[in-house]
């Protein structure tokens, strides 16, 4: 599958041992890159970006699998690791409860690549992906990722009638704080959540234009990964949390990123 396919609904979920392998290959580096990275939300999550020090082929002492991942080869960055603890979301001293409370209820929905800049915190197009995989590196299940299905066709929508009127050279540089949160809105009434826990094995393949989160850490999944029966996965998972590493390739421009199907 090409990288600008259109998933339906938006996502979709993959498994081979190939990807096991470079999952168990990858858990030891990741650990070790994780040692003595701050954490936010009262030291329930670590986001890593840009830590796992992989090759640009995605290779860590296993290869990526992309005939597996059904995924065009291309150029890759280093992977974010996120990596989410018991009790999360905590709340920062300055978080304001407006941003704690969307957390807590709204998954902390968002779409990748859509930054908040300056003191207003606008919301404009700086990062263009091309489509967003993770990996799950350990057992635990809890605090999975979040998905509002359909949703990347509702903010492609609105975010193409938002940007067509500007020439498309300056589409990084147009505020898009106002219709992107209508269109959000409109996914929250409109669209399915959808929590997908995954395993080390799992990959998961996001739309590049699809609202996502993280669940919250709830109290009856504490301790998960009693439940796998993998015990040498098991072992680590308690100390580390929920790691999965993230990869993001970058499209050309964000008329790429609007325009291709």
């Amino acid at each position: 599958m090409s990288a600008d396919a259109i998933f339906d609904p938006g996502w979709r979920k993959t498994a081979s041992p190939a990807i096991a392998l470079w999952a168990r290959a990858a858990l030891p580096l990741a650990i070790q890159a994780l040692q003595g990275q701050p954490r936010r939300h009262g030291g329930t999550w670590a986001v890593g970006l840009d830590l796992l020090p992989n090759d640009e082929t995605g290779a860590i002492g296993a290869p990526l699998p992309w005939e597996d991942l059904g995924l065009a080869p291309q150029p890759l960055h280093r992977a974010q690791l996120s990596a989410v603890y018991p009790g999360y979301p905590g709340r920062d001293p300055d978080e304001t409860d407006a941003a704690h409370r969307f957390r807590l209820t709204r998954d902390a929905a968002h779409l990748d690549g859509l930054l908040p800049l300056g003191p207003d915190k606008r919301r404009f197009m700086k990062e263009p992906h091309a489509w967003v995989l993770g990996l799950a590196l350990t057992e635990v299940t809890a605090a999975p990722l979040v998905v509002w299905e359909g949703s990347h066709l509702i903010l492609a929508r609105a975010l193409h009638q938002a940007l067509e009127p500007h020439p498309p050279e300056t589409w990084g540089d147009i505020d898009l704080t106002e219709a992107y949160a209508a269109a959000r809105r409109a996914c929250f009434d409109q669209c399915r959540r959808v929590e997908i826990a995954q395993s080390p094995g799992e990959a998961v393949i996001l739309h590049r234009m699809i609202l996502h989160g993280v669940a919250p850490w709830a109290q009856s999944a504490s301790a998960p990964w009693t439940q796998s029966g993998n015990t040498a996965w098991a072992t680590q998972a308690p100390a580390h949390g929920r790691i999965n590493a993230y990869f993001r390739p970058l499209l050309p421009s964000v008329r790429d990123w609007l325009t291709l199907a």
